[in-house]
């Protein structure tokens, strides 16, 4: 037994002429709108109101937005900026940069490169007192020699 199938199931049928329900209904609000502002308000205020709402009523009944219908566009535009919202802030760490060598530790480099010219060697004393001068920031003061 074959059955058949639907294949154009998102095509509308046109009630109005070449017009779906939908796109009579949005151009018919349009001119409704234009003609009771051409009555009630004067002709310099009637003219720009026409023109918007005839502009939204056109893009309404005709505008698609990447296959999509404009109602929808603005159906989700209404509820994104009616709807809830929940901001989160995730900290992210700035990557680290090479930094620029303290003038203490220039120092204490001159220090450990001009007892190394001498032909001294380092102990673990002056060693350890280099490093509390590098902490401390004040390795310009310290000799190795002694």
């Amino acid at each position: 037994m074959e059955y058949q199938v639907p294949q154009f199931i998102d095509v509308e049928n046109k009630v109005v002429g070449p017009l779906t329900l939908k796109q009579f209904i949005y151009l018919a609000g349009g001119a409704g709108i234009s003609v009771a502002s051409f009555v009630y308000l004067p002709i310099y205020f009637s003219l720009p109101v026409t023109a918007v709402f005839g502009g939204f009523a056109l893009a309404l009944a005709f505008y698609k937005m990447n296959g999509k219908p404009f109602v929808d566009m603005v159906e989700a535009g209404f509820n994104y900026y009616l709807g809830a919202k929940m901001f989160l802030w995730k900290r992210e760490e700035a990557p680290a940069r090479p930094e620029a060598p303290s003038a203490a530790a220039v120092s204490a480099a001159a220090q450990v490169d001009a007892a190394r010219a001498r032909g001294q060697r380092l102990t673990r004393g002056k060693l350890s007192e280099l490093a509390w001068s590098l902490d401390i920031n004040t390795g310009n003061g310290q000799d190795l020699e002694s």
